[in-house]
């Protein structure tokens, strides 16, 4: 029988706790008592656990047993801000897909009053984050950044290999991408930036900001799609060349 995953917020070397609304659905909801058997995320490690108290608002887990865990892809999605219900099921799904973090950024087409909202919406994200990894039994959350302005972004110093999803571009696909920075690695696993569009693709002067901070801009074939399908689609095909 699969046992149910939980992600603690607290932990040391034999015990792990959770709490807030965790915790109040597994005593409320669930009706946990001292003995049940649960995994238990705890430092981006899983744990067969057992629980040891429970309280309204706290439940407490003796750490039995370390149980083997897949990690994160080497991956962080960065989507350009656009309407927060569709961006909201993109976060979900790309932490079901196993992105190791998710950076949004204000790009020029990003709708001025989502762009102003975006920082309070942050914490919201991180939930859905959070919920998302422990419904896929994943053994860590990906990070949600502070959202940022693209340019910002774009120029900062990175190791990964970036890439742009860019409309115009027709001759390199985003597999063939992945699958040379993977054969130049030989035997280490790169990292990689892949770079989605908002609603109405990215500016002239965006596409030319990532080329000039070394950006590679791929397609995902000739059919237009909307960002949160192309995110999703653009993870699918990095884990088809990673796993």
């Amino acid at each position: 029988m699969t046992r149910r995953r939980w992600i603690a917020e607290r932990w040391d070397e034999a015990t792990a706790t959770l709490e807030g609304a965790q915790a109040e659905h597994m005593a409320r909801v669930l009706r946990a008592q001292p003995g049940m058997e649960a995994d238990v995320v705890a430092g981006g490690r899983v744990f067969h656990a057992e629980v040891a108290a429970v309280s309204p608002h706290e439940v407490r887990f003796n750490l039995i047993a370390e149980v083997e865990a897949d990690p994160a892809l080497p991956v962080t999605l960065v989507l350009a801000v656009y309407k927060f219900d569709r961006m909201e099921w993109a976060i979900e799904k790309a932490t079901e897909l196993g992105v190791a973090a998710i950076a949004p950024v204000i790009a020029r087409r990003t709708e001025k009053h989502l762009g102003e909202s975006a920082e309070k919406r942050a914490e919201r994200w991180r939930r859905i984050a959070h919920e998302a990894a422990q419904q896929s039994r994943r053994s860590d959350v990906p990070v949600i950044h502070v959202p940022a302005l693209l340019a910002n972004f774009a120029r900062a110093a990175s190791t990964a290999t970036r890439i742009v999803l860019a409309e115009q571009e027709r001759s390199t696909a985003l597999r063939h991408a992945v699958e040379t920075a993977v054969a130049l690695a030989q035997d280490e696993m790169p990292a990689f930036e892949v770079a989605i569009g908002p609603e109405g693709g990215w500016a002239p002067e965006e596409e030319a900001l990532f080329d000039a901070n070394g950006w590679q801009a791929v397609s995902l074939g000739p059919r237009i799609l909307r960002a949160e399908t192309a995110a999703i689609a653009a993870l699918s095909v990095v884990a088809s060349c990673l796993e």
